[in-house]
Protein backbone atom coordinates (compact mmCIF):
# COMPACT_ATOMS: atom_id res chain seq x y z
CA UNK A 1 0.00 0.00 0.00
CA UNK A 2 0.92 4.01 -0.40
CA UNK A 3 1.52 5.75 2.70
CA UNK A 4 1.95 9.44 3.42
CA UNK A 5 3.30 11.87 5.97
CA UNK A 6 5.34 14.50 6.46
CA UNK A 7 8.99 14.76 7.34
CA UNK A 8 10.00 17.56 7.67
CA UNK A 9 10.35 21.59 6.72
CA UNK A 10 12.27 23.37 3.91
CA UNK A 11 12.37 26.72 3.35
CA UNK A 12 9.17 27.04 5.48
CA UNK A 13 7.33 24.46 3.26
CA UNK A 14 6.43 20.70 4.31
CA UNK A 15 8.70 18.00 2.87
CA UNK A 16 6.35 15.17 2.21
CA UNK A 17 7.17 11.18 1.81
CA UNK A 18 5.51 8.42 0.61
CA UNK A 19 6.09 4.53 1.27
CA UNK A 20 6.12 1.98 -1.31
CA UNK A 21 5.30 -1.09 0.31
CA UNK A 22 5.56 -4.47 -1.16
CA UNK A 23 6.27 -7.88 0.29
CA UNK A 24 9.66 -8.02 -2.10
CA UNK A 25 10.26 -4.19 -1.30
CA UNK A 26 10.05 -0.45 0.68
CA UNK A 27 10.98 2.45 -0.80
CA UNK A 28 10.67 5.24 0.74
CA UNK A 29 10.23 9.11 -1.77
CA UNK A 30 10.40 12.27 -0.66
CA UNK A 31 8.83 15.59 -2.01
CA UNK A 32 12.56 17.07 -1.79
CA UNK A 33 14.30 16.24 -5.05
CA UNK A 34 11.87 12.93 -6.03
CA UNK A 35 14.63 11.82 -3.55
CA UNK A 36 14.67 8.14 -2.80
CA UNK A 37 15.57 8.01 0.65
CA UNK A 38 15.28 4.66 1.57
CA UNK A 39 15.35 1.24 -0.36
CA UNK A 40 14.79 -1.84 1.87
CA UNK A 41 14.98 -5.42 1.26
CA UNK A 42 13.47 -7.88 3.53
CA UNK A 43 16.24 -11.19 3.02
CA UNK A 44 18.28 -13.56 6.00
CA UNK A 45 15.73 -12.40 8.76
CA UNK A 46 16.49 -8.46 8.21
CA UNK A 47 15.85 -5.74 5.91
CA UNK A 48 18.97 -4.64 3.96
CA UNK A 49 19.32 -0.80 3.19
CA UNK A 50 20.17 -1.42 -0.35
CA UNK A 51 20.46 3.22 -1.53
CA UNK A 52 22.73 5.46 0.86
CA UNK A 53 20.70 8.13 2.92
CA UNK A 54 20.21 9.71 5.50
CA UNK A 55 17.15 8.51 8.33
CA UNK A 56 15.47 11.80 8.06
CA UNK A 57 15.39 14.35 5.56
CA UNK A 58 17.20 17.10 8.27
CA UNK A 59 20.42 16.22 6.48
CA UNK A 60 20.04 16.25 3.12
CA UNK A 61 20.30 20.05 2.43
CA UNK A 62 24.00 20.00 3.98
CA UNK A 63 25.32 16.39 3.78
CA UNK A 64 23.68 15.18 1.21
CA UNK A 65 25.63 13.98 -1.90
CA UNK A 66 22.91 14.11 -4.59
CA UNK A 67 21.83 10.74 -2.72
CA UNK A 68 18.74 9.58 -4.54
CA UNK A 69 17.68 12.57 -6.35
CA UNK A 70 16.50 13.29 -9.99
CA UNK A 71 19.29 15.09 -11.63
CA UNK A 72 18.38 17.95 -13.81
CA UNK A 73 17.52 20.27 -16.04
CA UNK A 74 20.41 18.65 -17.25
CA UNK A 75 22.28 16.51 -15.30
CA UNK A 76 26.13 15.55 -15.58
CA UNK A 77 28.38 18.22 -16.40
CA UNK A 78 28.12 21.12 -18.92
CA UNK A 79 31.94 22.62 -19.96
CA UNK A 80 32.00 26.20 -18.00
CA UNK A 81 28.09 26.50 -17.67
CA UNK A 82 28.13 27.55 -21.77
CA UNK A 83 25.76 26.54 -24.60
CA UNK A 84 24.25 27.91 -27.58
CA UNK A 85 20.48 27.29 -28.72
CA UNK A 86 19.00 28.54 -32.30
CA UNK A 87 22.16 31.22 -32.25
CA UNK A 88 21.28 32.62 -28.42
CA UNK A 89 24.50 32.15 -25.88
CA UNK A 90 23.35 30.83 -22.59
CA UNK A 91 25.08 30.72 -19.34
CA UNK A 92 24.48 28.38 -16.71
CA UNK A 93 25.74 28.91 -13.17
CA UNK A 94 28.88 27.05 -12.36
CA UNK A 95 29.02 24.75 -9.70
CA UNK A 96 31.22 21.71 -10.12
CA UNK A 97 34.96 23.63 -10.50
CA UNK A 98 35.03 25.53 -13.80
CA UNK A 99 31.68 23.57 -14.87
CA UNK A 100 27.94 23.55 -14.61
CA UNK A 101 26.76 19.95 -12.82
CA UNK A 102 23.47 18.58 -12.20
CA UNK A 103 21.56 21.72 -13.00
CA UNK A 104 23.44 23.84 -11.11
CA UNK A 105 23.60 24.53 -7.19
CA UNK A 106 19.65 24.91 -6.86
CA UNK A 107 18.44 21.99 -10.13
CA UNK A 108 15.51 19.64 -9.95
CA UNK A 109 17.80 17.79 -6.93
CA UNK A 110 17.13 20.06 -4.70
CA UNK A 111 13.29 21.83 -4.93
CA UNK A 112 10.00 21.03 -3.38
CA UNK A 113 7.84 18.80 -5.88
CA UNK A 114 4.20 17.99 -5.04
CA UNK A 115 3.24 14.92 -4.38
CA UNK A 116 0.04 12.42 -4.80
CA UNK A 117 -0.33 9.25 -4.56
CA UNK A 118 -1.58 6.94 -7.75
CA UNK A 119 -3.16 4.13 -6.61
CA UNK A 120 -1.72 1.77 -3.85
CA UNK A 121 1.72 0.98 -5.41
CA UNK A 122 2.34 4.46 -7.26
CA UNK A 123 3.44 8.14 -6.57
CA UNK A 124 3.44 11.04 -9.39
CA UNK A 125 6.03 14.04 -8.48
CA UNK A 126 5.37 17.19 -9.91
CA UNK A 127 7.47 20.44 -10.58
CA UNK A 128 6.76 23.56 -12.78
CA UNK A 129 9.93 25.10 -13.58
CA UNK A 130 9.95 28.71 -14.70
CA UNK A 131 11.68 30.54 -17.51
CA UNK A 132 15.35 31.10 -16.84
CA UNK A 133 15.56 28.89 -13.53
CA UNK A 134 19.23 28.72 -13.16
CA UNK A 135 19.94 30.26 -16.08
CA UNK A 136 17.60 27.46 -18.64
CA UNK A 137 15.39 28.88 -21.74
CA UNK A 138 11.91 28.25 -21.33
CA UNK A 139 9.29 27.12 -18.70
CA UNK A 140 8.87 23.08 -18.17
CA UNK A 141 6.42 20.21 -16.26
CA UNK A 142 8.19 17.93 -14.92
CA UNK A 143 6.70 14.78 -13.97
CA UNK A 144 8.19 11.58 -12.07
CA UNK A 145 6.07 8.42 -11.67
CA UNK A 146 7.57 6.07 -9.49
CA UNK A 147 5.47 2.50 -9.41
CA UNK A 148 6.66 -0.28 -7.18
CA UNK A 149 5.90 -3.92 -8.70
CA UNK A 150 6.78 -6.64 -6.48
CA UNK A 151 10.86 -6.49 -6.50
CA UNK A 152 10.85 -3.79 -9.05
CA UNK A 153 10.15 0.04 -9.11
CA UNK A 154 9.57 1.44 -12.23
CA UNK A 155 10.38 4.95 -12.89
CA UNK A 156 9.27 7.37 -15.66
CA UNK A 157 10.06 10.86 -16.55
CA UNK A 158 8.59 13.53 -18.46
CA UNK A 159 9.35 17.23 -19.51
CA UNK A 160 7.17 19.38 -21.39
CA UNK A 161 8.55 22.83 -21.98
CA UNK A 162 6.92 25.73 -23.60
CA UNK A 163 9.70 26.32 -26.26
CA UNK A 164 12.99 24.74 -27.13
CA UNK A 165 15.15 23.90 -24.55
CA UNK A 166 17.67 21.29 -22.93
CA UNK A 167 16.35 18.91 -20.82
CA UNK A 168 18.45 15.41 -19.35
CA UNK A 169 17.82 14.11 -16.21
CA UNK A 170 19.24 11.16 -14.09
CA UNK A 171 17.92 9.01 -11.50
CA UNK A 172 20.95 9.28 -9.12
CA UNK A 173 21.43 6.76 -6.09
CA UNK A 174 24.04 5.57 -4.53
CA UNK A 175 23.52 1.78 -4.59
CA UNK A 176 25.27 -0.69 -1.67
CA UNK A 177 23.56 -3.79 -1.35
CA UNK A 178 25.91 -5.43 1.70
CA UNK A 179 26.82 -5.22 4.81
CA UNK A 180 30.43 -3.59 4.14
CA UNK A 181 31.66 -0.42 4.53
CA UNK A 182 32.40 -0.34 0.37
CA UNK A 183 31.23 -1.28 -2.56
CA UNK A 184 34.69 -2.78 -3.79
CA UNK A 185 33.51 -6.62 -3.11
CA UNK A 186 30.34 -5.49 -5.33
CA UNK A 187 30.57 -7.23 -8.30
CA UNK A 188 29.34 -5.40 -11.75
CA UNK A 189 28.66 -5.96 -15.30
CA UNK A 190 27.50 -3.31 -17.37
CA UNK A 191 26.98 -3.89 -21.50
CA UNK A 192 29.41 -0.98 -22.43
CA UNK A 193 32.49 -1.31 -24.40
CA UNK A 194 33.30 2.13 -25.00
CA UNK A 195 33.53 5.16 -22.81
CA UNK A 196 33.70 8.86 -23.44
CA UNK A 197 36.94 10.03 -22.04
CA UNK A 198 37.15 12.83 -20.21
CA UNK A 199 39.96 16.12 -19.61
CA UNK A 200 40.97 17.04 -16.09
CA UNK A 201 37.94 18.96 -15.23
CA UNK A 202 35.96 16.11 -16.01
CA UNK A 203 34.43 17.28 -19.66
CA UNK A 204 34.43 14.80 -22.65
CA UNK A 205 36.90 15.56 -25.26
CA UNK A 206 34.33 14.10 -27.97
CA UNK A 207 35.82 10.85 -28.44
CA UNK A 208 34.78 7.61 -28.29
CA UNK A 209 37.40 5.22 -26.36
CA UNK A 210 37.51 1.27 -25.55
CA UNK A 211 37.02 0.15 -22.06
CA UNK A 212 39.19 -2.92 -22.68
CA UNK A 213 42.49 -2.15 -19.92
CA UNK A 214 40.73 -0.09 -18.32
CA UNK A 215 38.88 0.20 -14.69
CA UNK A 216 35.60 0.31 -16.59
CA UNK A 217 35.78 -2.80 -18.18
CA UNK A 218 32.34 -4.45 -16.89
CA UNK A 219 31.83 -6.16 -20.20
CA UNK A 220 31.59 -9.36 -17.91
CA UNK A 221 31.12 -9.41 -14.41
CA UNK A 222 34.15 -8.12 -12.17
CA UNK A 223 35.09 -7.48 -8.89
CA UNK A 224 34.90 -3.40 -8.48
CA UNK A 225 38.31 -3.45 -6.42
CA UNK A 226 39.84 -6.06 -8.71
CA UNK A 227 39.61 -3.75 -11.64
CA UNK A 228 40.54 -0.75 -9.73
CA UNK A 229 43.40 -2.13 -7.44
CA UNK A 230 45.05 1.39 -7.49
CA UNK A 231 41.99 3.05 -5.49
CA UNK A 232 41.52 5.78 -8.92
CA UNK A 233 37.79 5.72 -8.57
CA UNK A 234 35.75 6.16 -11.49
CA UNK A 235 33.83 8.88 -12.50
CA UNK A 236 32.73 8.42 -16.38
CA UNK A 237 30.09 8.04 -19.01
CA UNK A 238 29.87 4.03 -20.43
CA UNK A 239 28.58 4.26 -23.67
CA UNK A 240 25.81 1.19 -23.93
CA UNK A 241 25.90 -0.41 -26.73
CA UNK A 242 23.27 -0.06 -29.14
CA UNK A 243 22.45 -3.77 -30.31
CA UNK A 244 22.34 -4.97 -26.94
CA UNK A 245 19.17 -7.31 -25.78
CA UNK A 246 16.76 -4.76 -24.81
CA UNK A 247 15.14 -7.30 -22.76
CA UNK A 248 18.23 -7.73 -21.01
CA UNK A 249 19.39 -5.25 -17.80
CA UNK A 250 21.90 -2.84 -19.24
CA UNK A 251 23.48 -2.99 -16.12
CA UNK A 252 23.71 -5.49 -13.30
CA UNK A 253 25.20 -5.31 -9.73
CA UNK A 254 25.20 -7.99 -7.01
CA UNK A 255 26.78 -7.81 -3.23
CA UNK A 256 28.05 -11.54 -2.42
CA UNK A 257 27.55 -10.99 1.52
CA UNK A 258 23.75 -10.56 1.32
CA UNK A 259 23.41 -12.42 -2.19
CA UNK A 260 21.59 -9.22 -3.24
CA UNK A 261 21.11 -7.88 -7.12
CA UNK A 262 20.19 -4.74 -8.91
CA UNK A 263 19.39 -5.40 -12.12
CA UNK A 264 19.11 -2.23 -14.48
CA UNK A 265 16.94 -1.45 -17.33
CA UNK A 266 16.80 1.68 -19.41
CA UNK A 267 16.27 3.69 -22.69
CA UNK A 268 19.02 6.10 -22.73
CA UNK A 269 22.38 5.72 -24.55
CA UNK A 270 24.82 6.22 -21.68
CA UNK A 271 25.22 5.37 -18.08
CA UNK A 272 27.43 7.63 -15.79
CA UNK A 273 29.34 5.16 -13.27
CA UNK A 274 30.59 6.49 -10.42
CA UNK A 275 32.14 4.90 -7.32
CA UNK A 276 32.96 7.57 -4.74
CA UNK A 277 36.00 7.99 -3.77
CA UNK A 278 36.29 10.94 -2.70
CA UNK A 279 32.83 10.99 -0.07
CA UNK A 280 33.51 11.58 3.19
CA UNK A 281 30.08 12.19 5.31
CA UNK A 282 30.24 13.09 8.59
CA UNK A 283 26.76 12.86 9.35
CA UNK A 284 25.24 9.15 9.81
CA UNK A 285 23.03 7.33 7.54
CA UNK A 286 21.27 4.88 7.19
CA UNK A 287 21.50 2.13 10.65
CA UNK A 288 23.83 4.74 11.96
CA UNK A 289 26.54 4.41 9.04
CA UNK A 290 29.00 6.39 8.05
CA UNK A 291 29.92 7.21 4.46
CA UNK A 292 33.50 7.14 3.49
CA UNK A 293 35.33 6.47 0.45
CA UNK A 294 33.80 3.64 -2.26
CA UNK A 295 30.63 3.59 0.13
CA UNK A 296 27.91 3.63 -2.97
CA UNK A 297 28.43 3.42 -6.26
CA UNK A 298 26.18 5.20 -8.69
CA UNK A 299 24.50 3.86 -11.67
CA UNK A 300 23.00 6.82 -13.40
CA UNK A 301 21.31 6.11 -16.82
CA UNK A 302 21.16 9.62 -19.02
CA UNK A 303 22.64 11.31 -22.48
CA UNK A 304 26.31 11.72 -22.52
CA UNK A 305 27.51 14.37 -20.50
CA UNK A 306 28.26 17.66 -21.94
CA UNK A 307 25.89 16.95 -25.16
CA UNK A 308 24.94 20.49 -25.53
CA UNK A 309 28.65 21.29 -26.57
CA UNK A 310 29.01 18.00 -28.84
CA UNK A 311 26.81 18.18 -31.92
CA UNK A 312 27.66 14.98 -33.16
CA UNK A 313 26.33 13.21 -30.34
CA UNK A 314 22.33 12.49 -29.77
CA UNK A 315 20.62 15.75 -29.18
CA UNK A 316 18.74 16.61 -25.59
CA UNK A 317 16.73 19.39 -26.91
CA UNK A 318 13.23 18.93 -25.96
CA UNK A 319 10.33 20.95 -27.59
CA UNK A 320 6.48 20.93 -27.35
CA UNK A 321 6.16 18.96 -30.47
CA UNK A 322 8.30 16.53 -28.77
CA UNK A 323 8.76 16.55 -25.23
CA UNK A 324 11.24 14.97 -22.80
CA UNK A 325 10.66 11.32 -21.82
CA UNK A 326 12.68 8.69 -20.26
CA UNK A 327 11.58 4.99 -18.86
CA UNK A 328 13.90 3.37 -16.11
CA UNK A 329 13.40 -0.25 -14.29
CA UNK A 330 15.20 -1.02 -10.92
CA UNK A 331 14.97 -4.67 -9.28
CA UNK A 332 16.57 -5.37 -6.10
CA UNK A 333 15.89 -9.15 -4.90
Amino acid sequence: MTTAKSIGTHQGRSVDEVVLDSAQARVAIMSYGCVIRDWRIPTGGREVPCVLGFEDFAPYPEHSKSFGIIAGRVANRTARGQFTLAGRSFQLPVNNGPNHLHGGPEGLGKRLWEMEPDGPEAVILRYHSPDGEMGYPGAVNFEVRFALAGATLHCQMTGRPDRPTPINLAQHNYYNLGSTDTVLDHRLQVAAARYTPVDDTQIPTGAFAPVAGTVLDFRTEARVGDLDPAGEGADHNLVLDAERDPAAPAAQLTALDTGLTLKLWTDQPGIQLFTAKPMQITHPGHDGALYGPFGGLCLEPQHFPDSLNQPDWPSIISTPDAPYRQDLSLRIR
